[in-house]
């Protein structure tokens, strides 16, 4: 029987045929994953608030895939630097970030010239927490023992007091831009490579206060070197619930505030999507493990489990909220 297919047409029907031979091999090969090492790129300091949650959940998590998960460190730039790494990685599901509100959130409106998308270059996975920030200062540099007595003597004193933070445009400096722009506050910030570093001036003095994550903190409040004026989620954290909320202070300005933070999974765009609901899958699995969720209670943690598909919502949603706190601030890093 003749073809049906002449000239041309003949040829561009072999050509087709053999694309579709030499992808074939590569899909088939996707619900094998993994079989290899995962790597998770970590844009902050060994040993920051962030850190220690991707090492809570390592071990777990690699009992779950069946594969080593590594934690690669490449910090600076506010996890820019890991961002693009990761933005310019095979989408294999190799190679994965472990990112935050700042890093797919902030950074896009403070660094105008990111040579990424935050939202268009990655595919976010899976949430892991929701973190609450606390106001932490050092009594013997700024003695109040209430957020209105803080507040108070900070308008006395206009650009006297410095606050410390883990970085330009990190989560702690924008909670703290969006408090002092909401309740008429002059401050001036003082950014610090980490976690640690930050914390550490606040104990030293060399700065009055930050707004940490509560599980930083704790070690320090627990030895009585610091103290704690208010949380910045709407609602009191277990772990400390002495300690009341910024929106509940009656202070003008306050009300509503809701500046918690959260940390998350995300993949390079382009990773297949079976890849990422088996990654979704166990992420969740290992989260719902009551030993690790009462672990991140403890320390002020809530656990955030939702699909890849309500996860990008979430990125969305808090991408364009921090956009509305850095314009209202005036905070451009660029």
């Amino acid at each position: 029987m003749p073809s049906s297919f002449s000239g041309p047409l003949r040829h561009l029907a072999a050509w087709s045929a053999l694309a579709l031979w030499a992808v074939a091999p590569v899909a088939s090969a996707q619900p094998d994953w993994p079989h290899q090492p995962i790597t998770m790129i970590m844009g902050f300091p060994a040993g920051s608030g962030v850190d220690v949650v991707a090492r809570a959940i390592q071990e777990p998590l690699q009992q779950k895939l069946g594969q080593p998960v590594v934690i690669d460190y490449k910090s600076g730039a506010a996890g820019n630097i890991a961002s693009e790494y990761v933005a310019r990685a095979r989408p294999d599901g190799y190679t994965l970030a472990f990112g935050t509100a700042a890093t797919h959130g902030s950074n896009a409106a403070l660094y105008k010239k990111l040579p990424f998308d935050v939202e268009a270059d990655f595919i976010p996975v899976a949430p892991v927490l929701d973190v609450s920030n606390v106001l932490t200062i050092n009594p013997d540099v700024i003695n109040v023992k209430t957020l209105k007595e803080f507040v108070e003597l900070v308008k006395a004193h206009p650009g006297k007091y410095n606050y410390a933070s883990t970085g330009n445009g990190a989560g702690t400096h924008m909670a703290f831009a969006e408090f002092n722009a909401r309740l008429g506050l002059d401050m001036v910030h003082v950014p610090y490579k980490g976690g640690p570093e930050a914390i550490t001036s606040v104990v030293r003095g060399e700065t009055c206060c930050i707004m940490n994550q509560v599980q930083t903190v704790l070690p320090q409040y627990k030895a009585g070197k610091v103290r704690l004026l208010a949380v910045t989620t709407a609602k009191p954290v277990a772990a400390i619930k002495e300690v009341p909320t910024i929106a509940s202070s009656g202070i003008p300005g306050a009300q509503g505030f809701d500046s918690s933070i959260w940390f998350g999974i995300f993949a390079p765009k382009g990773t297949d999507p079976r890849v990422v609901d088996k990654l979704n899958a166990a992420v969740a699995a290992v989260l719902e493990q009551p030993e690790l969720r009462e672990r991140f209670e403890s320390q002020g943690n809530t656990v955030r489990i939702e699909s890849p598909a309500q996860f990008k919502q979430t990125v969305h949603a808090n991408r364009v909220k921090w956009a509305e706190v850095a314009k209202a601030a005036n905070i451009n890093i660029d």
